[in-house]
């Protein structure tokens, strides 16, 4: 049953996160005189539809993958009236990036009301306004374990929540560092919860060694805002937008560097530069992955971790849509910007050719890496 929970979670969140970005398009598009034909959630076959009052064919389908908005003569160069392609290179650029910024603005409304709840820490040096921000710490917790080691041993979990140690409380992650220390290669008596009920087991810590529990420790601070809330909020989206960039930046830069190495590298340089290539693959995630995240967010990890993570891949959609990548919203509007500096004509069966294939390479990654992903869970 908790499967099933969060595959529904993952999925509604995932749609919520595409519909959005296609209502800014049908959005801005209505209001430049563009004409929308149909707006439709999921992906056909078709399941149910309706004609509105302002003409817009809304349909609900089967696939609940996402969404999507028909524009009517969608090709840039359709010229009758109510055409998107009839419309002036402002307004189709405010089309295209539309659901950009929909998708970054759903972000930081999202982040506002985590600044009033409680917004976790996730980056060194998180925005805050000083005067208007308080920290909480929550309690102490296990994060990874490491197998045969005493924790694991001892039938311990990650996301435990330690709550006393050889009869001591446990406040901070240093706390519990110093009596690990303190009692090495003793058995003590540790009472943590899981799952909301209380538990009790004795753990025989090792006497030498670096780990001495087996276990990473965390401890999930989370600030909370008043009235500079919205502020936080589109900072936060801000730096998030910011890491997010880097990220892919790093990303292309060790595959590009990694597929180097391989080609014209000695021996040692190859075997580095496929570390880096595997590297970079592992770090890549699609529509599984992304579900394979949000699944035990939404079964263990309560609202607000589920929230972070919408807004967080919220960004992460608005950012990979504004990139120059064909069948993407960034796609299109550089080809028909670099048509229109060199003067030339992009008409349909030209576009269609370009934004066929990258479609077609786009699709070819997203199989490759979800096929990745599954390899991964399945690890």
């Amino acid at each position: 049953m908790e499967i099933v929970f969060g595959v529904i979670v993952g999925l509604l969140a995932l749609t919520f996160l595409v519909v959005v970005h296609e209502l800014g398009h049908a959005i801005s598009a209505r209001r430049n005189d563009v004409v929308v034909e149909e707006f439709g959630i999921g992906f056909p076959p078709r399941a149910w539809s309706k004609k509105l009052k302002n003409k817009i064919l809304l349909s609900i389908n089967w696939l609940p993958l996402g969404g999507f908005v028909k524009l009517q003569g969608e090709y840039d160069e359709a010229d009758k009236k109510g055409d998107y392609g009839a419309a002036n290179y402002w307004v189709k650029t405010k089309i295209l990036l539309a659901g950009v910024f929909i998708n970054w603005l759903t972000a930081a409304v999202l982040l506002t009301v985590l600044a009033v709840t409680g917004l976790p820490q996730m980056i060194s040096n998180q925005f805050s306004v000083e005067g208007d921000t308080k920290t909480y710490y929550q309690p102490v917790q296990l994060g990874a374990l490491s197998a045969d080691f005493p924790a694991a041993q001892a039938g311990l979990q990650s996301r435990d929540t330690i709550l006393r140690f050889a009869g001591q409380e446990v406040k901070t992650t240093q706390a519990f560092i110093d009596l690990t220390r303190e009692y090495k290669g003793q058995e003590v008596e540790v009472v943590y919860k899981r799952d909301g009920s209380e538990a009790t087991t004795d753990v025989k810590l090792k006497d030498e060694g670096k780990t001495l529990f087996g276990a990473s420790i965390v401890q999930p601070t989370q600030t909370r805002s008043t009235w500079s809330a919205p502020i936080v909020g589109v900072g936060t989206a801000g730096q998030l937008t910011w890491e997010t960039l880097k990220g892919i930046g790093g990303l292309v830069g060790n595959l590009v560097n990694g597929v180097a190495l391989q080609l014209v590298g000695n021996d040692e340089q190859r075997k580095a530069g496929s570390d880096e290539v595997a590297a970079a693959g592992d770090s890549v995630a699609g529509p599984v992955g992304i579900l394979g995240v949000i699944f035990p967010a939404a079964q263990q990890a309560g609202l607000t971790t589920l929230v972070m993570l919408i807004s967080v891949i919220s960004i992460a959609l608005a950012v990979m849509n504004v990139l120059p990548i064909p069948a993407l919203d960034g796609g299109r509007w550089f080809t028909m910007t670099i048509f229109r500096v060199f003067k030339k004509k992009l008409t349909k069966e030209r576009e269609e050719k370009i934004q066929a294939t990258g479609f077609l390479i786009l699709m070819a990654l997203v199989v490759l890496v979800t096929v990745a992903d599954v390899g991964k869970i399945i690890r």
